[in-house]
Order: structure tokens, then C-alpha cells, then sequence
């Protein structure tokens, strides 16, 4: 089941919404999506705080490669919350809704080394690619407009865990943050199998 959001489902239903769907039915879809708003704001703040204190060798690397990144997740999250409006309910896009209707943690590393962060990210990407598959399933069956909304969000969404993902790979395609369960385990993991490459 895809996650849905606390304080979307208390709004209620919509006096109106798109042709096609009942009130009821865009209220299931906007808990949803108000969901995958809330983690593509948060992925996109993510990313910037990820821009802003990587350091080491690889910095201008991962620096320039993260700001298409927060750009184009930026542009999700826009286009998600115009979806939300389109179906009649109302986006909430505060930093307190943010916060007390999510259901992760902040992102914890601070000041790091690329690698670092790379590790650290791909746990990131990981959950907010399997929760976008899951609400892409919810809608399927209610919504192709917004199933096709969020199919396309996805590919992008795994195209850039390709590319953090292809700095933490080995060339027999081994992941250094394989099995990891925590950002600060996969950042252990990501710089142990840094140094096994250098060493």
C-alpha cells in the first residue's frame, strides 16, 4: 500500500474535481500524492544540503552533478502539488506540514567526503523510489493522468540513483553500500570501498 498522507486525509473530500473521477476518489489520490510531495520537497532540500558540504577529491564532480538533480526535483515536486490543486484539494507545502506529516528521518550527515555523501544518498534514492512505485500502483487503477505523472518521475528518479549509484560500484558491479540499512552505515560502507579502490 502506498503511503498517504495524516493531514491530506483529515481535508476531506473536494466540493469539485477532475472530469472522470468522484470527490472521493481524487481525496485517495491527492493523500498520495501529498505524500510523494512532501519526500520531493525533502529529497530536493536533501540534495542542496548534500551540494553545500561535500568536500575530498571528487568535490566538483558531485557538486555539478547534483544541481540538475535539485532542479529537476524541484520541477517534481511542482508539478506534484499542481496535481494536488488540479483534483481539487489544496497542496501543503509548509516546512512544519513537511515535517509532521512525513514519516522518515532528516538526513544526517553534515560536512563530508563525496564518496560519503554518494553512499549516504543511494539509501536516500532507494526509499523514494520504492515509495513512487508503490503510489504509482495506488493510483494505477483510479488515475492514468497522475499514474503517468508519477511513471515518468520514477524513470528520472532512477536515472540519477544511476548516477550516484555508479560512483559506488565496482567494475565486477558489486555496490559498496550493499546491505546497508542506515545513511551513516552506507556512508561507512561507501568510504571502506573507497579506500579497497585506492589501496
Amino acid at each position: 500500500m502506498a503511503k498517504e498522507s495524516k493531514k491530506m486525509k483529515a481535508e476531506g473530500v473536494p466540493l469539485y474535481t477532475v472530469p472522470g473521477l468522484t470527490p472521493e476518489q481524487a481525496a485517495e489520490i491527492a493523500a498520495v500524492l501529498q505524500d510523494r510531495l512532501n519526500a520531493l520537497t525533502d529529497l530536493h532540500l536533501t540534495l542542496k544540503h548534500v551540494h553545500w558540504n561535500v568536500v575530498g577529491p571528487h568535490f566538483v564532480a558531485v557538486h555539478e552533478m547534483l544541481d540538475p538533480q535539485v532542479d529537476a526535483v524541484r520541477e517534481m515536486a511542482d508539478t506534484t502539488a499542481e496535481r494536488i490543486a488540479t483534483l481539487g484539494l489544496s497542496p501543503y507545502g509548509t516546512p512544519g506540514a513537511l515535517v509532521a506529516d512525513r514519516s522518515w528521518d532528516d538526513y544526517s550527515i553534515g560536512r563530508a567526503g563525496a564518496i560519503e555523501h554518494l553512499g549516504a544518498l543511494d539509501l536516500v534514492y532507494s526509499g523514494v523510489i520504492q515509495d513512487h512505485r508503490r503510489a504509482v500502483e495506488a493510483v494505477g487503477e483510479l488515475d492514468p493522468i497522475t499514474e503517468d505523472m508519477l511513471i515518468a518521475q520514477s524513470a528520472q528518479l532512477e536515472q540519477y540513483h544511476w548516477f550516484v549509484r555508479a560512483h559506488l560500484e565496482t567494475s565486477g558491479g558489486q555496490l559498496s553500500t550493499a546491505g546497508a540499512s542506515s545513511e551513516v552505515q552506507a556512508r561507512s560502507q561507501a568510504r571502506a570501498g573507497a579506500k579497497r579502490k585506492t589501496a
